[in-house]
């Protein structure tokens, strides 16, 4: 389902950065229509995403970057290389790189959150860097928990 809200959200775009991709989840979804550049900062969770994209033959359509974001975001110049970017950070949120996407071109952002009040942080830092907020999906992937993901949307223009 958060998969599903991801990829509506994300539209055909050619090349998307996946950062904070742990495994892999939504790099795997978007490779079905764009060549995805994975960006990960856990080492073991690298070298699976690597691993599974050698097996599944999509070496050529997925490529992997071990980094930590919140030391070292993707910078505007290197967000340049993408039509889009996926960022799904953990609960204390993705300040840092949130401040590089804003000074960035990228046309499209989709954002993950489990942390609403981060969401809202990263989300100001977007809006004032030029990005409209569009729509904002809750999503329930917890069935015994009170917890909601959400997906939202953010383009420039």
């Amino acid at each position: 389902m958060l998969g599903h809200a991801v990829l509506a959200m994300l539209g055909k775009p050619a090349r998307v950065a996946d950062l904070y991709a742990g495994l892999g989840t939504f790099a795997f979804a978007a490779v079905k229509k764009s060549f995805v550049h994975a960006v990960e900062g856990d080492g073991a969770s690298v070298k699976a995403l690597a691993d599974a994209a050698l097996r599944a033959r999509l070496s050529d359509r997925v490529t992997v970057e071990q980094r930590d974001l919140a030391r070292m975001p993707l910078a505007p110049h290197e967000l340049a290389a993408f039509d889009a970017v996926i960022f799904d950070p953990p609960r204390a949120g993705a300040m840092s790189q949130s401040r590089a996407l804003a000074g960035s071109s990228v046309k499209t952002i989709v954002a993950v959150s489990c942390n609403p009040a981060t969401f809202a942080r990263d989300a100001r830092i977007l809006v004032d860097g030029g990005y409209r907020l569009g729509p904002v999906q809750p999503v329930d992937s917890f069935l015994w928990s009170a917890q909601l993901e959400l997906v939202a949307r953010f383009e420039r223009g």
